[in-house]
């Protein structure tokens, strides 16, 4: 056991150690394409860009709520998933007035649900898109250089940019009193990129879908961490969530193997029959640690009262009937059995008292059969 200990103590320091690393190391990359990162694949370039134009933009962080009517929300490849909720009020939001602009290499599987976005199921050469004469200004845009999942439109759902193999990039479709624009390639609005052919222009003509007052939000809520992403679906299904299930399934067997018993295995006792003697040792025990002696007095006066009612063959209830019978077909025993229930909260004093009416008691419930004469 010792040396399993040793090994969860490791292993849980270079887990935190992971994590340190992980957490404090600058952050030169971003492939979920966050407006918060600098680098060449994210986004804070259109946050500041839509500022620059005068048009209130700020982040969605902490909880997730959609803009105010008639404004823009950019959402560049979640990392957390969508809820069937969250993607039905994205979508009712889009259908009183809102501009979505959803950016992602593999979609969100509710979003998309919800939005109506299809894409095929293989890959294509990306890199360099034709813009549709949708797209007023922009003939080329240019994005990653390898391969793509291209999307597959609906007549609803116009193309604004294809590959040069003819497939759909990205599209624009109208729903309700908004209108939702898919790029199935997010870096084409991404930092490094902007400079690249008409990128830029691009983002200029999105943003300029809606008035100069408008509000442009970024979805940074699904970047991080959601209460979804600890159900188990979302985490096994991650690099590092298998990872730590094969950890746990290993610190498991390693425990089980070397495990050792604290001393021999002891057998069970046979169980033996107790006698009605036994019983009634043990629950006359019991009330004398409880000092229960008026409880006692109780049951034996009840089982008396039972005893004189078989015997004399009258009912037991209702006992006011009792008792007038009894007085009646066997007034001693009536007497004698008044008397000693009127003394039982005197005997309930102490233990010899209490001995002495129990003793009457059963006298008078199992009398002693007195010698015939001849």
């Amino acid at each position: 056991m010792k040396g399993a200990r040793g090994w969860i103590i490791a292993a849980g320091i270079a887990i935190l150690i992971a994590g340190a690393a992980y957490l404090l190391q600058p952050q030169q990359d971003s492939p979920e394409h966050s407006s918060n990162s600098d680098a060449a694949n994210g986004a804070s370039a259109a946050l500041l860009f839509a500022q620059a134009m005068g048009h209130p933009a700020d982040q969605i962080t902490g909880s997730f709520a959609a803009p105010p009517p008639y404004s823009m929300m950019f959402v560049f490849s979640p990392t957390s998933p969508y809820t069937a909720d969250e993607a039905a009020n994205t979508r009712d939001w889009v259908r009183f007035g809102g501009v979505l602009v959803y950016a992602s290499e593999q979609g969100d599987p509710q979003l998309d649900r919800s939005l109506g976005v299809n894409r095929l199921g293989g890959y294509v050469s990306g890199g360099n898109y034709k813009a549709t004469p949708a797209v007023a200004g922009v003939s080329t845009v240019g994005g990653t250089n390898g391969d793509l999942i291209p999307l597959d439109p609906s007549p609803n759902q116009v193309t604004i940019l294809r590959t040069t193999q003819g497939f759909a990039a990205g599209y624009i479709e109208k729903i309700g009193l908004g209108r939702v624009i898919v790029l199935a390639d997010p870096l084409v609005l991404c930092n490094g990129y902007l400079e690249k052919a008409d990128n830029g222009r691009l983002l200029a003509d999105l943003i300029g879908t809606v008035d100069p007052s408008s509000h442009v939000a970024f979805d940074e809520y699904h970047h991080g961490l959601t209460g979804s992403d600890f159900a188990p679906q979302a985490w096994i299904t991650t690099p590092w969530g298998a990872a730590l299930l094969w950890l746990l399934v290993a610190v498991f067997f390693g425990l089980l193997l070397r495990g050792r018993r604290f001393g021999p295995l002891l057998g069970r006792p046979a169980e033996v029959a107790r006698s009605d003697a036994e019983w009634s040792v043990a629950v006359g025990q019991l009330l004398r640690r409880s000092s229960a002696r008026g409880v006692t007095l109780g049951l034996l006066a009840a089982a008396t009262e039972r005893a004189v009612a078989a015997r004399t063959g009258l009912p037991l209830q209702p006992r006011e009937r009792f008792w007038n019978a009894l007085w009646v077909r066997a007034p001693e025993v009536a007497g004698e059995l008044a008397q000693i229930e009127t003394a039982l909260y005197a005997a309930s004093n102490n233990e010899r008292d209490l001995l002495n009416a129990a003793r009457s008691l059963h006298e008078i419930a199992h009398p002693t059969p007195r010698p015939v004469r001849r």
